[in-house]
């Protein structure tokens, strides 16, 4: 797990930079003045941002054993709009951590084609960070260490790391825990010190990987608040994952649903509910259910499939 996680974050720093070109330091700047500030300032207005993700005809299919293929994703065709929240759910297999791993630059499409701001995904990139539900914390480094690990990678220097760590820190409300080692915290404080690592990067896009599955329903819903402050406060594009269909009516301004395998985008749900927004309104309970009764469709379909295929053998 460990080599798997550094391998993948080693991967995406290598596609991009530590700063983009108009956020380089002049010779001489000091470092760790105003640090807050520098963060409003890299968070320009939405109508000033033009990031758009948008994905055509993409396929995704994986040779088996047997010398045949699998089809993984089927003529996806999406768009994504800068600074938006997008949900996905789909029953287990469909392909959503695929179409992650694909708008991460981790893997590449069969055919199709898919693009930031107009420019082909290739590769990795700091621009768009995948923050994995296994979180890939390291549990020899103290908590602001973790926070800084990918800015060192990237070439950032010391006194900047430091900065850079301590203010994403303060954001997850985690500063009076940066010495601390991993094994010191609950599994909601972990969750937050993955989320300041990703955020530290400044990514223009969040990739998260059903983040929230393995914690109880009292931290989650501590850290839907939490996420959605951060949102508002950095305006970072997110593409969720998730089981939980209510937790994407919660978080998101759309859900996609996508199909039993091979995974296709069956329909889009518009989020217009004001936030901010809890589990428990009865108007997200009403979207859930609608969405709930499209996703046991395929579900079934899941289940039929693989009946079927047991009764094969």
């Amino acid at each position: 797990m460990t080599n798997y996680v550094l391998d993948l974050i080693g991967r995406s720093i290598a596609g991009g930079r530590a700063l983009p070109e108009h956020e380089e330091l002049p010779d001489g700047a000091e470092t760790n003045k105003d640090a807050h500030a520098d963060v409003t300032a890299l968070h320009a207005p939405a109508a000033l941002r033009k990031e758009c993700i948008t994905l055509s005809g993409v396929f995704r299919s994986y040779a088996n054993s047997r010398g045949s293929f699998t089809p993984a994703l089927q003529n996806i065709d999406l768009e994504i709009e800068q600074g938006e929240f997008v949900c996905i759910v789909g029953p287990s297999g469909c392909g959503k951590s695929t179409l992650l791993h694909l708008l991460a630059g981790l893997d590449r499409p069969t055919t199709g084609e898919m693009a930031v701001d107009g420019n082909p995904i290739q590769g990795p990139g700091t621009d768009r960070i995948l923050l994995f539900q296994e979180l890939g914390l390291f549990p020899w480094l103290t908590v602001r260490q973790n926070v800084e690990f990918g800015l060192k990678m990237a070439g950032v220097s010391r006194d900047e790391q430091r900065d850079r760590a301590r203010v994403f820190l303060h954001m997850v409300h985690l500063s009076h825990f940066e010495d601390h080692y991993i094994h010191q915290l609950s599994g909601g404080m972990k969750q937050r010190v993955a989320l300041a690592r990703s955020l530290a990067l400044r990514p223009k896009i969040l990739l998260m990987d059903e983040p929230f599955a393995a914690l109880d329903a009292q931290t989650r819903d501590m850290l839907h608040d939490e996420l959605e402050r951060i949102w508002k406060e950095t305006s970072p594009t997110i593409v969720f994952v998730t089981h939980n269909v209510r937790e994407a009516v919660r978080l998101g301004d759309r859900v996609l649903l996508m199909s039993f395998r091979p995974g296709r985008i069956k329909s889009q749900f518009q989020v217009t509910l004001p936030r901010p927004r809890h589990v428990e309104d009865s108007d997200v309970a009403c979207l859930s259910k609608d969405i709930l009764g499209q996703l046991r469709e395929e579900i079934d379909r899941s289940f039929n499939a693989e009946y079927a295929s047991e009764e094969d053998h």
